[in-house]
């Protein structure tokens, strides 16, 4: 076995987890900045569907000529205005994304051609300070599994978001809420952890 193609490796794995922790960090920022947006568009809902069911010409209102159609249009504006900045945020969790999948992916590659030198003892085994190679590969997996399967699923709900279905919208925030796996985050911090000392070693 060559020490200098695990050394290569581990400098490959370090790389890895720095990609991950960087940019977990703008995974959640995006993330972070989604709720109030998502928040916005559950309250918009609710007040179309009120609009809806009012009627204008029985209130104080109805010597306002066109005042239901002029709220409609300002909310409907409201609306088009959060999924925008939902768009951008998305843009954004996509790029996270991204760079954890080409990172996570290069180091396999790098693992795949290398294969014939890194014998089985080498890969699995581990230490005070260096977990084994194995593990590390399986944490980087799973990693990238979780950041994409949320990246698809919150992708997928955004794109049900209407002004035509005000249920959809007036659920958004608790429908997106749901989409929170802790497992999924935990095992990142996990890894993350127990990665901390072989981060820090030459």
């Amino acid at each position: 076995m060559s020490s200098s193609v695990l050394s290569s490796l581990h400098q490959e794995l370090k790389q890895s987890f720095e990609v991950l922790r960087a940019n977990r960090a703008a995974w959640e920022r995006a993330l972070a900045d989604c709720e109030p947006l998502l928040g916005a568009i559950g309250n918009i809902a609710v007040q179309l569907k009120a609009l809806r069911h009012v009627q204008l010409a029985n209130t104080p209102l109805h010597s306002f000529p066109g005042l239901h159609e002029r709220l409609h249009y300002k909310l409907s504006l409201a609306v088009d205005s959060a999924l925008g900045k939902l768009a951008e945020n998305m843009d954004a969790l996509q790029r996270a994304r991204d760079a954890i999948g080409r990172q996570v992916s290069a180091v396999f590659q790098f693992y795949e051609r290398n294969t014939h030198t890194l014998d089985i003892a080498a890969c699995v085994s581990r230490s005070a300070v260096c977990p084994s190679v194995s593990d590390m590969l399986e944490w980087l997996q799973d990693s990238e599994r979780h950041y994409r399967l949320q990246l698809v699923q919150r992708r997928t709900l955004l794109q049900t978001l209407t002004p035509s279905d005000l249920v959809l919208m007036e659920t958004a925030p608790a429908r997106w809420a749901s989409l929170h796996t802790s497992a999924g985050e935990e095992r990142v911090t996990d890894a993350l952890c127990q990665v901390s000392f072989f981060m820090e070693t030459e």
